[in-house]
Formats: structure tokens, C-alpha cells, sequence
């Protein structure tokens, strides 16, 4: 304790990194502050109403940092950036011209990194568009509109104005969450859009704990969300922090006249290289259903609102059914994503290139299908374990009989990783001028 206590009065003595920390923390609290400004023209009772007995839409709030509960100008949260992100990166090996912009170094990052913030823009319209039009048709709210006068056809014009002005503002706060968080990237202590998201996360975690001792009927449903929390969190550090680790040998090559001696080195291939983007892509296809039904639901053709009813009923996330579903995409998208990630960084060729090679293989295609083999292998046990952290929600319901966490998961997953990222982060700015740094 007095070691930790040391490392951080390490890190605030130095002029540079304090100001960093305090550039990071004063950034957190302007979005937090943005976060608590409404848009009007929203029923605030039937909103409040809604999180309290809709546990899909809560899936949007924890993205948004808790925004949307007021549907405040930041209700969109960093989501759609994050969703641009991820196109980017699965467009970037099947598009020629990215795939070069990637290897051009820092100039093509910086570009696809441009073309990310532009995607960012009509995704948050888009978005904005179906989180309004939903709360406006009433369909989850049992008829009663969140939002009374929205609508872009068919309208008067001044529900058309208010309808356009509210969707920009939507779109702008987004952009403006987004660039706050690289701010912090650049000037601060870490991954600014991550902490944002944690930042949101952390703010909502009073409010979950006391929902959750006030609908506890016993002492007992807060000690098991408190020992399998603690479970998790273990679980989660270790999965994170661990790594099969590859010898690489260089051989000794001539550079401007002399001989520069071999060396030995080993590639790091993560647990999990997936990090939460599985769980992001496997909820985001599990919710899609069930809001897209839930449009339908009050139909006054009968067939389409008994299909839509049963549609609701398969994907809501009270059955067993869902959460088996649930855990197959989770280790599906993370064995996807993993191969997506290994292709992009495309090491065998970039070992190749630089002299280096695995002891016992073959350079060239002979490596690729090793690190594959290893990958894979690795991959599974990350694969399952990210599943079953994704399916607790259902098991921890059932054994504290308790409704108020059930995406806690997905937050406890976020929230560790942004730690442990942001330590390694501190680590390497102490380790940079001479001090030990926290993680051993």
C-alpha cells in the first residue's frame, strides 16, 4: 500500500505528467457536465419510466455514459464513433486503397483516422434519428410518447424544425464527445474515448448500488453481486494480461558498412486481442431484433403483430434462449475480429522483411500458419471466458434475485481494461524518467 501510495506521488511531482493528470481529470468533467444538459421537448416521467422497466434500452445509456436517462445533448454517447471505428478497421483489409494508407505509417493513420471522424457524422444522425423515432412511436412505453412532436415528412413545420434542430444537436454532441476525447489522447493519460466511457460508467455506479440493496429482498443478493464481482474483476485482469510470448531471432545484417550483432526478441500474443468489440458486435445483433419488432408490435394487421411479438419475445433478454444465442456470438466475433486484427498487423511478412524468424519454422508461409495455429489455440480460452463474463448478467439475476445489474458485465469489462490500459500508460511516463512503475 505504501509502495502504490509512493508510485503516485512519483507520478504528481512531475510537472509534465501532473498536468496531464489534471488535463484528464478536468476533460472527465466537462463531459460530465455536458452529459447533465437536456434537450427539451422530452416527456421526462414517461423517460423515467421507460429505464425502469425496459432493460434493452439500457444497453444505449451505458454507451453513453448515462446520457440518455435526462436525453441530454451528449444522449448518443461516443457509440457512433466507436461503430465507425469498427467499420473502418473491417473495411481497411478487404479496400485496396486503405489497406495501403495503413502501411504508409503515421500520414496513412492519420487519414483513415480522418475518414473515421467523417463516418462519425451521418452514423450519428442515423442513430440519433432511430433512438428518437423509437421514443417517439411509444412502442416501449406502452403508447405513451417520450418524445410527443417529432417527425421530418409529412409534418407541420414547426415539428420540423424542432425535429431537425434536435437531431443535429444530438450528432454535434457526439462529435463533441469525440473530440474531447482525443484531446485527451493527445494532451492527457490515456484512451480518451475509452475513459469517457469509463468516466460514465463509474458515475453510474451509486445509483446501481443503491437500486440494488433497495430491490434486494435479503442480505444475500448484494454478497453474491459483491463476491462475483470481485470473481470477475480477477478473472478479467488475468485474461487481459495474458500473453503466449514467441521467440524471434534476428540474424546479423550489414547496415552502412558495419555488422550489426543478432538478436533475440519474442512476439506477445494476447489472451484476449479482441478486447470488448465482441461483446459490442454480439449485443448490438441481439438488440437489433428486438427493437426493430418492437415497431411492430401494435399493429393493427394481426399476423404482422404476432410475428413481431414472437420476434420480441425469442430475442428479450429475460429467456434462456437469448443468452445462449448470446454466448455463441461472443466466441464467434471474438475468433472474427482476433483474425481481422492478426491480418491487419500482418507479422510474418513485416519479420520477414526485417531478418527475423520464429526458431524451427520456416519464414514466410510456414510462420503465418504457426502464429495462426498458436493464435488459435490461445484464442479460445479468451473466446470463452469473454462469454461466460457476457452471460453472468443471467446467472447473477438468478442467484440474487435482482434486476437492477444486468449489463453490469459489459461495464465491469470496460471499466478494468480502461484501468489497466491507462496504468501501463503511467507505468511507461515513470518508467520513461527513472521510476518504478505500478504494475510489476
Amino acid at each position: 500500500m505504501n509502495e502504490s501510495l509512493e508510485h503516485v506521488l512519483n507520478a504528481w511531482r512531475l510537472p509534465d505528467l501532473r498536468r496531464k493528470l489534471l488535463f484528464t481529470v478536468g476533460i472527465l468533467v466537462v463531459f460530465r457536465l455536458i452529459a447533465h444538459i437536456p434537450i427539451p421537448g422530452v416527456n421526462a416521467q414517461a423517460l423515467a419510466s421507460l429505464f425502469k422497466t425496459n432493460q434493452t434500452i439500457s444497453m444505449l445509456d451505458l454507451f453513453s455514459g448515462g446520457a440518455l436517462t435526462s436525453f441530454s445533448v451528449a444522449a448518443l454517447g461516443v457509440y457512433p464513433y466507436i461503430t465507425a471505428m469498427i467499420v473502418m478497421q473491417l473495411l481497411t483489409p478487404m479496400i485496396p486503397r486503405l489497406e495501403a494508407l495503413a502501411k504508409e505509417g503515421e500520414a496513412g493513420r492519420n487519414k483513415i483516422n480522418q475518414y473515421q471522424r467523417m463516418l462519425t457524422v451521418p452514423l450519428a444522425f442515423l442513430q440519433g434519428f432511430g433512438t428518437v423515432e423509437l421514443l417517439h412511436s411509444g412502442s416501449l412505453t406502452a403508447g405513451t410518447q417520450v418524445i410527443p412532436k417529432f417527425g421530418l415528412i409529412g409534418v407541420d413545420l414547426a415539428t420540423f424544425w424542432q425535429s431537425l434542430a434536435m437531431l443535429v444537436t444530438l450528432t454535434a454532441g457526439t462529435l463533441l464527445l469525440m473530440w474531447l476525447g482525443e484531446l485527451i489522447t493527445e494532451n492527457g493519460i490515456g484512451n480518451g474515448v475509452s475513459l469517457i466511457i469509463f468516466a460514465g460508467i463509474v458515475s453510474r455506479l451509486p445509483t446501481l448500488a443503491q437500486q440494488t440493496v433497495v430491490a434486494g429482498n435479503s442480505i444475500v443478493g448484494p454478497i453474491v453481486l459483491a463476491l462475483v464481482g470481485v470473481i470477475l474483476i480477477v478473472g478479467i485482469v488475468l485474461i487481459y494480461q495474458g500473453e503466449r510470448r514467441i521467440r524471434v531471432e534476428y540474424a546479423r545484417r550489414i547496415r552502412g558498412g558495419r555488422q550489426v550483432q543478432g538478436s533475440s526478441t519474442h512476439i506477445p500474443l494476447r489472451v484476449n486481442s479482441a478486447g470488448m468489440i465482441p461483446l459490442i458486435f454480439a449485443m448490438s445483433i441481439m438488440l437489433f431484433p428486438a427493437t426493430v419488432s418492437s415497431y411492430f408490435t401494435a399493429s393493427s394487421v394481426t399476423w404482422v403483430s404476432t410475428v413481431a411479438k414472437a420476434i420480441y419475445n425469442l430475442f428479450n433478454s429475460q429467456g434462456l434462449l437469448y443468452w445462449m444465442f448470446y454466448f455463441v456470438l461472443v466466441v464467434g466475433f471474438t475468433y472474427f475480429y482476433t483474425l481481422v486484427v492478426f491480418q491487419q498487423q500482418n507479422l510474418p511478412e513485416s519479420l520477414q522483411r526485417n531478418g527475423g524468424f520464429i526458431p524451427g519454422i520456416r519464414p514466410g508461409r510456414q510462420t503465418a500458419e504457426y502464429l495462426m495455429r498458436v493464435l488459435n489455440r490461445i484464442t479460445l480460452a479468451g473466446a470463452i471466458f469473454l462469454a461466460l463474463v457476457a452471460i453472468s448478467p443471467f446467472f447473477i439475476r438468478t442467484a440474487a434475485q435482482t434486476q437492477t445489474l444486468t449489463l453490469s458485465s459489459t461495464g465491469l469489462l470496460i471499466v478494468v481494461g480502461v484501468v489497466l490500459d491507462t496504468m501501463k500508460q503511467l507505468e511507461a511516463q515513470l518508467l520513461m524518467r527513472r521510476y518504478q512503475g505500478f504494475i510489476r
